[in-house]
């Protein structure tokens, strides 16, 4: 009897990509939370503050109102209108509603941009490090992720030069975080109109991750939106989570040409669908609302930046560069591998969830081997004794 090969289960695309290190991380942590284990958790990638009372009123009302039921695929016009508004007021872009689309949190909209844009074997180039799911989910489209190598001794600063020099005949698009996660780096106002008119001659895509882009510490915040010649090639991708201490409510968008828009929202009907109703109503609220909010959690973050780096920095032979913008410092722990059986920073930041109870995200998952990621959203006695532990378990190596 002839016994046939065992059917091929899942398909190629998943075992292109892994799962996010920053929700493994958070599951663990998780885990020993649940055992009574008393953590301090510099992982988790979201501001420390309460959802504004305004904008959850906004949803109780909707929710009162019996706004409960499906919308438009891209969002009302009204909650389309704030996004095109907000962006205009603060940016100078030019956007129509029908170049909006809102979707279920910032990271759908990158997913789905690529999925629109990326083919097979078609190159982006992304910048290391990088955030987690960008390489990804550039791989699940089956794109060809081109590293763009930066320098920390430069704050791992990225530069017209070197992306300019990284473009290839087969590049399709240019992905930019700025402020970034994990290093908390900017892209200068004139390296990005540089890379801005080098995307747009080339007929490239620029994908521009604004997700941090009002927690910009070095100057005024700059949206490649701005660039409103270059409309065809700019997808602007933003997100409600950071800007307003919305990260469970999945409030995302996209800014784009019509053509783009038009076939994120197709996707989006097979998929999704519209994002939660009444949800659209609290970001019509912190859109269309008093930002007052935004510039005290910004004040807030950059006092946190400042004394948790100094925490860091006295942690003896860490170093780490002095972020810019977003709520991470990324420190060099390079010193200390090599030491107590540890070999790298995945290993490094298991050991002090395990040992210190201390919860941080490995460089690797970054695209970096000898760093951690620290979110510092947390009170001063937090950070302090965080900071005690890490250096504790670190000096404490042998």
């Amino acid at each position: 009897m002839t016994v046939s090969a065992p059917a091929k289960v899942f398909a190629d695309r998943i075992g292109r990509i892994e799962v996010s290190a920053t929700m493994a991380v958070a599951a663990e942590a998780a885990k020993l939370r649940a055992q009574g284990i008393n953590l301090v958790d510099f992982g988790a990638g979201e501001p420390h503050f309460p959802t504004p009372r305004h904008i959850k009123d906004a949803a109780i009302a909707a929710i009162d109102a019996n706004f409960t039921r499906y919308t438009v695929v891209p969002g009302i016009p009204d909650v389309r209108k704030a996004i095109v508004e907000r962006h205009a007021c603060d940016f100078g872009s030019d956007y129509d509603i029908s170049e909006a689309i809102f979707t279920t949190g910032g990271k759908l909209a990158l997913f789905n941009t690529i999925q629109v844009l990326v083919d097979h074997g078609d190159e982006v180039i992304l910048p290391v490090p990088y955030w987690v799911s960008f390489k990804d989910i550039i791989q699940y489209a089956g794109g060809k992720v081109v590293f763009l190598e930066t320098s920390e001794a430069e704050s791992f600063r990225i530069t017209a030069d070197a992306i300019e020099k990284a473009i290839t005949p087969r590049t399709k698009a240019i992905i930019l975080n700025s402020p970034s996660n994990p290093a908390g780096s900017i892209v200068s106002t004139e390296d990005l109109e540089r890379i801005v008119h080098l995307a747009h001659d080339r007929g490239i895509y620029l994908l521009l991750d604004e997700c941090y882009v009002y927690l910009n510490y070095a100057g005024k915040c700059v949206s490649g939106g701005s660039f409103t010649w270059a409309k065809e090639h700019i997808v602007i991708l933003g997100s409600l989570s950071k800007t307003y201490a919305m990260t469970g409510w999945r409030a995302g968008f996209a800014l784009a040409s019509k053509p783009v828009v038009a076939n994120l929202s197709k996707l989006q009907s097979q998929s999704t669908s519209n994002a939660t109703s009444f949800v659209q109503k609290a970001a019509i609220a912190a859109l269309a609302g008093s930002q007052d909010c935004v510039a005290a959690f910004r004040a807030e973050f950059i006092d946190l930046r400042d004394y948790m780096l100094s925490k860091i920095r006295a942690i003896p032979n860490v170093t780490c560069t002095k972020p810019d913008g977003a709520f991470y410092v990324y420190p060099n722990i390079s010193a200390y591998l090599g030491k107590g059986c540890i070999k790298t920073a995945t290993e490094m930041a298991t050991r002090l969830l395990h040992e210190a109870h201390v919860v941080t995200v490995p460089g690797e998952a970054f695209g970096t081997a000898e760093h951690l990621r620290i979110s510092y959203p947390l009170t001063k006695p937090n950070i302090d004794e965080g900071t005690r532990r890490m250096g504790e378990f670190l000096t404490g190596l042998k």
